[in-house]
């Protein structure tokens, strides 16, 4: 799921610079983590190595490992003051588009680790809001200038609801976190939500002068040809959903509804067997999307034995 793993990144021009994500949690991160700090310019020693730790989602494997960065960024810097009270240390912002009070759906209440990650953060290793929260909140379009270079916050949601991606504005590079990976497709927990986004990040890169060029997402390599890519997301998810409607189109194989399952099985004959869970929860959400869209209706039956007929022949996407 994480494909050759999490990639985090380091963004800045001089100390104290901004991280972005913290990966799962895993031991070996940490000494990765710490030989990259090493080799940049070297920190006064009052100055903390990260001012700033933004979070993309709420995903563990971008959350699992604030705990253990906190206090190594903590232990690097009373390596260097080791005569200063640690109370003195200054620790640094964690920042996070703030997940939507009210938020349901399996995705947040049953797999959402943050609450377990805030209860372990190591007291006096993050500074809190004024009101005692961890998390400063983000927010769309906001300009983050705590330090060079700037980054623009875009709240883009269908990966999770709080998903952002960051445009590095010096380098047009836009971190897509995993609405954009460097190999592969992403999963989505809102199909029109994602789309939605893919075309607005789309959109703003639109700009020569000011928009963006190479992507860094959170798994896979750096892609050079940014709006190529994301552009070949959206033609593929508007084709998959031409395919689930083709299929709709034709009399079921059995019964007189096409369930999710035997939708899942005709546009994925060619794939392995035990592949073909993870296709039908991406097939399960087009379907919603149509549905939304008005193109289909539920006709009965839960999850992969739901049953669905289309009620239009033309469709017209909500992007």
């Amino acid at each position: 799921m994480t494909h050759t793993g999490t990639n985090t990144y380091i963004v800045g021009t001089q100390p104290p610079y901004i991280l972005l994500d913290t990966a799962e949690g895993k031991p070996e991160y940490l000494p990765v983590l710490s030989s990259a700090l090493n080799t940049l310019p070297a920190i006064p020693p009052s100055l903390p190595d990260i001012s700033d730790i933004i979070i993309s989602h709420w995903h563990l494997d971008h959350i699992g490992g604030l705990p253990t960065v906190l206090s190594l960024l903590l232990s690097r810097w009373q390596a260097r003051n080791p005569t200063i009270p640690s109370n003195s240390y200054p620790a640094p912002r964690l920042h996070k588009f703030p997940i939507p009070p009210n938020t349901t759906g399996a995705a947040v209440t049953k797999y959402n680790h943050l609450p377990q990650i805030i209860q372990s953060l190591p007291q006096g290793t993050f500074a809190p809001t004024p009101e005692g929260k961890p998390f400063h909140d983000l927010h769309d379009n906001q300009l983050f200038r705590s330090s060079s270079p700037t980054i623009h916050v875009l709240h883009t949601p269908g990966h999770t609801i709080d998903s952002i991606a960051l445009h590095i504005v010096d380098d047009r590079a836009l971190y897509t976190a995993d609405t954009v990976l460097g190999q592969g497709s992403a999963i989505f927990e809102d199909l029109g939500l994602y789309l939605q986004s893919l075309n607005k990040m789309l959109q703003y890169g639109e700009n020569d002068a000011t928009g963006y060029r190479t992507l860094y997402p959170c798994h896979g390599p750096v892609v050079k040809n940014g709006r190529e890519l994301i552009s070949t997301y959206i033609k593929h998810r508007l084709e998959r959903e031409e395919q689930v409607l083709e299929v709709l189109r034709k009399e079921p194989t059995e019964g007189t509804s096409w369930t999710t399952w035997a939708i899942v099985k005709v546009i994925y004959a060619s794939y392995p067997e035990d592949l073909l869970l993870f296709a039908a929860r991406n097939i399960e959400l087009h379907l919603t999307k149509l549905e939304e869209d008005h193109c289909i209706n539920r006709v009965g039956g839960e999850g992969v034995d739901s049953t669905w007929k289309l009620i239009t022949k033309t469709l017209n996407p909500s992007l």
